[in-house]
Parts: C-alpha cells; sequence; structure tokens
C-alpha cells in the first residue's frame, strides 16, 4: 500500500463519523451547486435535528435541493444559521417563512464572487469544508471537478477538510486539486451527480441571442452567464470560428460549441489552446464531457473572474443577463420586488474585465419587459442596489436592439435606452426623464 492509499484508508469513515467531527459552534463552507455533498450533508442536519450540534453557522453560494432537503430545512435554522451569498428559490422560501414566523431564517452576505474565497477565510474565518470530490489518483489527488470556485481556498485553510468521494465525479485538469494529507475525513457515495435542467428559452431570447451573435467576432473569448438567453446567444453562435471560453461558469451551450468545433481557443492570447471555468451545472453529458479532457482547465474563482486577468484574454466578450436598467445606464441584476433576488455574482468581474480586453465587449442584455408585458425593465430608477454601476456598462441589449453607451452624454444615454424598451413604455419614459432633467 503506498503512502497515500494509507493516509486514504485512515481517513475513511461514514457519514455520520464524519459530521461528529464538526463541534457546536463550527463555521462550515459548503461547496457550491453540484459540489454539494448529500451523503455529509444528511449526516450533518441529522445531527442537529437530534440535538446532537447547533451554533453552526453555514456559508456558501447556489444552493440546490441537496442542500434544500437537509442542511437548510426550515425547522434546523436555529440551529444551522444559513448564511447565503448568492439568493435562490431555496432562500426566497426560507426568507417568506421566517417573515410569516416574525424571525430571521436565512442570512444575506453581499459579495461579488471574485471575492468570496477571501470573505469566507479571512473575514468569516470558515474552519470547515464541505465538498464533493473525484477519486483519488495515484499522487494523493483529489478534482473538485465541476466545483473549484472557492472550495479550493477554503481546502487550503480550513482546520477540517471533509470531502465526499463520487466516482461520478469527473477528474477535471488545472488549478483544482486538494491532497489526501488535507483531509481529515472521507466518505465514499457513489450518486448521480445533480443535473441542472436548462431553462426554456422564450422568442425574445432568439432575437436577442441573434443581436448579440453579431456584435462577436472570430477569434473572441466568452464568458456567459447563467439561463435561457446566454443559451440563446451560444446557439446563434455556431458559424462563428476560433472562439475561445474563459468564463466562470461552464454551461451545456459553452460545451456544446466546443463539440462542434466552433470553440478551439486557438486565438486566445491567455491559456491558448485551453477553456477555462471555475464551476459549472449542466447535464451528465456535460460532465462527462469534463473528465479528463485536456483542453478543459478549471482554476479557483479569485483567478478566473479577477477583472486584470480576464483582460489578458484579447477581444473578451462578457454576456450576462439584468433585472433592470435604468435611464442612467446602471443595472440592477440581483433584487426584485423590494428584496435580494439572487446576488451580484460574477457579473461586474467580468464586465470589468472584458471592458479592459483589447478589442473586448461588455454586453448586459434583458427582455425589455417583465411581469407578461406589464412592467418595464428599462426604468427610471432602479428598484434596488447597482449590480453594474453606470460607468462600467458597455453594451446593453434588449429585443428592439443594442446601444453601446460608452461615450455618450447623460442625455443621450437616456434616449438610447429609452429606444430599448418596448414602445408602449417609451412615452412614459420620456415623461420621466424630462422630470429628472435628463432630456
Amino acid at each position: 500500500m503506498t503512502d497515500h492509499a494509507a493516509l486514504y484508508a485512515e481517513r475513511l469513515t461514514t457519514p455520520e463519523a464524519a459530521a461528529a467531527l464538526i463541534p457546536s459552534g463550527a463555521r462550515i463552507a459548503m461547496a457550491l451547486g453540484v459540489g454539494q455533498p448529500p451523503a455529509l450533508l444528511k449526516a450533518l442536519a441529522d445531527r442537529a435535528e437530534a440535538g446532537r450540534v447547533g451554533d453552526i453557522d453555514l456559508y456558501y453560494l447556489l444552493s440546490t435541493a441537496i442542500a434544500g432537503e437537509t442542511v437548510l430545512r426550515y425547522e434546523l435554522t436555529d440551529r444551522i444559521r444559513p448564511h447565503s451569498l448568492f439568493h435562490g428559490a431555496i432562500e426566497r422560501r426560507l426568507e417568506a417563512r421566517g417573515a410569516q414566523d416574525g424571525r430571521r431564517a436565512v442570512w444575506f452576505v453581499p459579495t461579488g464572487f471574485q471575492q468570496a474565497p477571501s470573505v469566507l477565510t479571512r473575514s468569516v474565518g470558515v474552519d470547515t469544508l464541505l465538498a464533493t470530490v473525484s477519486p483519488m489518483d495515484a499522487d494523493g489527488n483529489f478534482s473538485f471537478g465541476t466545483n473549484t470556485d472557492y472550495a479550493l481556498a477554503v481546502s487550503r485553510t480550513a482546520r477540517r477538510v471533509i470531502l465526499e468521494v463520487n466516482p461520478n465525479m469527473p477528474r477535471v485538469f488545472g488549478d483544482c486539486t486538494v491532497h489526501v494529507s488535507r483531509v481529515a475525513a472521507v466518505v465514499e457515495n457513489a450518486v448521480p451527480l445533480l443535473e441542472a435542467a436548462r431553462a426554456p428559452q422564450q422568442p425574445q431570447d432568439r432575437v436577442i441571442g441573434g443581436i448579440i451573435a453579431d456584435l462577436i467576432e472570430d477569434g473572441s473569448t466568452l464568458q456567459m452567464g447563467i439561463g435561457g438567453l446566454p443559451d440563446a446567444v451560444c446557439a446563434a453562435l455556431h458559424d462563428h470560428r476560433d472562439l475561445g471560453v474563459h468564463t466562470e461558469m461552464l454551461t451545456p451551450g459553452l460545451v456544446e460549441l466546443m463539440r462542434a468545433g466552433v470553440v478551439t481557443n486557438a486565438r486566445k492570447t491567455l491559456h491558448p489552446g485551453k477553456s477555462v471555468f471555475t464551476f459549472s451545472m449542466g447535464d451528465r453529458s456535460t460532465y462527462d464531457f469534463l473528465h479528463e479532457t485536456p483542453v478543459m482547465e478549471a482554476r479557483p474563482v479569485d483567478y478566473v473572474n479577477d477583472p486584470a486577468v480576464i483582460a489578458r484574454n484579447a477581444r473578451m466578450v462578457s454576456v450576462n443577463a439584468t433585472l433592470q436598467v435604468d435611464l442612467f445606464g446602471a443595472c440592477c441584476s440581483e433584487y426584485l420586488n423590494g428584496r435580494q433576488y439572487t446576488a451580484a455574482g460574477g457579473q461586474l468581474d467580468f464586465v470589468r474585465g472584458a471592458s479592459a480586453s483589447e478589442g473586448g465587449k461588455s454586453i448586459i442584455a434583458c427582455h425589455s419587459t417583465a411581469a407578461r408585458g406589464s412592467a418595464s425593465r428599462i426604468v427610471a430608477r432602479l428598484d434596488g442596489p447597482a449590480t453594474t454601476p453606470r460607468n462600467d456598462v458597455h453594451y446593453v441589449v434588449t429585443e428592439h436592439g443594442a446601444v453601446d453607451l460608452r461615450g455618450l452624454t447623460d442625455d443621450r444615454r437616456a434616449r438610447a435606452l429609452i429606444g430599448l424598451a418596448a414602445p408602449e413604455f417609451r412615452e412614459g419614459l420620456e415623461r420621466e426623464a424630462r422630470a429628472m432633467g435628463l432630456i
């Protein structure tokens, strides 16, 4: 038996015994998305339910049903306090339930995605990491597979690194591994990885996708956000050539472009020949594509989302969605109906990185209306925080066209953005713009 195998055997245990290593008062980082470990989270939730552990602060981005059915159950939030850096449906339900009962059930931590490793390791000082990894290789390393993001940084500082080994987790190349010598406990759990259903595409998505595709030149390097709209952009890019990928999230749409030979990374100026990402959510074929594929590299989010690193990609194009754009050009992409809806994520990271890239373009897109056409997404003033400030916004796209805001005076900006609104809202927006002294 090799030294690595001996260490593995010493640390191999049951989920219940691994969860028992976590004391009351622990500050835990739970892996993002697909990396959330079902057996470990169930064991921890069972201990909390039985009253054997409590006073735990749980930090994470992008929870899934794996967490929602275990550690993020409402009845456990007095013992396991959720600290979300990116809200989703689970957090919105917890907030609503807590409001009914007159108490807080989830805490939101405003954080850009690039900052997450620093926030967790330095500001918060998490002491425990729970994550799913691929099986150990011959050198004693586990790959974080779909989820390098902040897990890598936490694995290097946390007092307790507890891993769930799943043979279905792809082994990915890049800077994305943790050595068995850093690990306090290992459990094995061969279950299918969580698969994310694709968001349905609306007719507006296909129109917007075509407009954005026309803005993207051959040889550009791409970052795509999440949802039906970025998927529509990918679908419209199949006649392009020699595209590259440097993205926080690797989506099935991007993988399809790689399989089709549209993405070659041949003209990238940073990591040529490689598609770089920090996390992935998709279907089984996406995860199969990642497994031991030499052209794929996973790297931590404080590298992938660093605007200075992003800008080293010539012709960098970032494509992200938003919820509102005001007449000054600022975008709110995280707040809806008076409450936190998602989070800033990496939008501003890539807006700034793409803008600083030689020949780069930052594109923010949205449907012109919401609520089945009853509300305009082009508004006089934002309803929430500015996720991307007006000084950073470059291109804005709706199904009514695209505008480049760079160099435009405030009155020309307002008029250009009104032109992107649905026709039935333009007259009202003009009145508001005049009342504000913008035009």
